[in-house]
């Protein structure tokens, strides 16, 4: 059954462990950039450097943790055990305010607002190795090898909506919570269910029976091999595609919530209820196109995914200057439906087709490549596109009482939402490419 089945087990380890694996990521990219703005500076510089290092750490960690989970052949144990400390070093995030850190060290205010903005990036770091080490390199690899081609877009439509849900809950569910128990009270109660969820894993985690220690930590450059490029055409332009679609998504998508508070003045309320309205029909929308794409071609499906995300881009900048609120709220949550509805095909088709060119037995190894794609070009490249866009429109904060003379006083720019739709739109350029490719490769293995 294993080869022709996903099974009831795999099922609740994959909801179980993905979901909160994409809640803990969805805090890390929203949620701590809201949480460094509000309570210790306003500064989105500092907000745009902990996105651009948390990439860089998390693709180095996974080039090194996917290699070793091969090597050793065990994705268990680097799953397990990584969530479990995981989670203590997200609860470690509830002792990082200004006050704490000024009593530690003995700093006046300007100085403590510093050294806790470069406490915080360094713990995102510490926080990420971990995470990276259960999640990307080892949870990815095991899906991997846990799913075949011929259900695989239907896993995939299902991890594809995760983030999403993941997004609900920490947008909305999470401002709301913050509200009644604070920071505090909530790092330490994320923390403790991450950590509660790798103690799980310990005993309900089961690696695939075909998976053999294979290869050694010199296959941490076996994914940038030309012959291995060469080979898997495939894989390395699905990637591509990837890459282009996570940069366009990080350009807007770390300054979404405070572009939602600040510009826009949505309550936690409000912009919960956009959110949530939007994922939950876009989810609807993707879930039958997930299993339709396991019928379809999906590299021929991207066109259409890359245009309705691209669409939705461009109304969420248009109805962002809409003066009516209630217009401004059905409007802008309509876009937003779009968009989400495009992100989440995007997603699934993507990752369904990384893991159907993915050689078999290789999977750990080639997890760090990629990062490289969906997580550090992204990363890196997409902040500092939104960043710029940003810097260059200097729209004040609304209200600068209580603002440290170091921070940087803008807010997100509406603007962000267009670049991110003309960035979006590259990637039809790569899908001929990539349909030609798969098209050759499928052409081979008949032959």
């Amino acid at each position: 059954m294993q080869n022709t089945l996903f099974g009831k087990r795999n099922w609740t380890i994959l909801l179980l462990f993905g979901l909160i694996g994409q809640i803990a990521w969805s805090v890390e990219n929203m949620y701590f950039n809201l949480f460094v703005f509000e309570t210790i500076a306003p500064d989105l510089d500092a907000v745009t450097l902990m996105v651009q290092l948390s990439g860089v750490v998390a693709t180095l960690t996974t080039l090194v943790a996917g290699a070793l989970s091969d090597k050793t052949g065990n994705r268990r144990s680097y799953i397990s055990y990584g969530y479990l400390i995981w989670g203590v070093t997200v609860a470690l995030f509830g002792f990082m305010t200004t006050d704490n850190i000024a009593k530690l060290f003995g700093l006046d205010s300007v100085k403590a607002v510093s050294v806790t903005l470069g406490l915080v990036i360094a713990l995102d770091c510490v926080m990420t190795v971990f995470g990276s080490t259960a999640n990307d390199a080892s949870f990815n690899a095991w899906v991997t090898d846990n799913t075949k081609e011929e259900f695989r877009g239907k896993v995939e439509s299902v991890l594809s909506i995760l983030p999403l849900i993941a997004m609900l809950i920490v947008a909305g569910g999470f401002g709301i919570l913050v509200e009644i128990i604070g920071y505090k009270g909530l790092f330490f109660g994320l923390g403790a269910v991450i950590s509660l969820c790798g103690l799980a894993g310990i005993f309900t985690i089961q690696d695939s029976p075909s998976l053999l220690k294979n290869g050694t930590l010199k296959d941490i450059g076996y994914g940038f091999k030309p012959s291995v490029i060469k080979t898997h055409k495939p894989l390395y332009l699905s990637l591509l595609v990837m890459g282009v679609y996570g940069i366009a998504c990080q350009i807007f998508m770390p300054y979404l919530i405070i572009f939602m508070k600040t510009y826009l003045h949505f309550s936690v309320l409000e912009y919960s209820v956009v959110f949530g309205l939007a994922i939950v029909l876009g989810a609807g929308v993707n879930i039958p196109l997930g299993a339709l794409s396991d019928k379809k071609n999906k590299a021929k499906m991207l066109y259409l995914a890359c245009t309705v995300f691209a669409l939705g881009l461009l109304g969420m900048y248009a109805f962002s200057f809409v003066d009516n609120k209630i217009a401004l709220l059905l409007l802008f949550g309509v876009a937003g439906f779009v968009m989400i509805s495009g992100y989440i095909l995007i997603s699934a088709l993507c990752g369904a087709l990384v893991r159907d060119y993915t050689p078999e037995n290789d999977a750990g190894k080639l997890q760090g490549v990629r990062m490289i794609f969906s997580v550090l070009l992204p990363m890196l490249l997409g902040p500092m596109l939104g960043n710029a866009v940003n810097k260059a429109r200097a729209i004040p904060l609304p209200d600068l009482s209580g603002a440290d003379i170091m921070t940087t006083r803008y807010i997100p720019a509406p603007e962000i939402f267009l670049v991110g739709a003309i960035v979006g739109a590259l990637t039809v350029i790569i899908v001929p490419f990539l349909i030609k490719a798969t098209a050759k490769k499928e052409q081979n293995n008949e032959t």
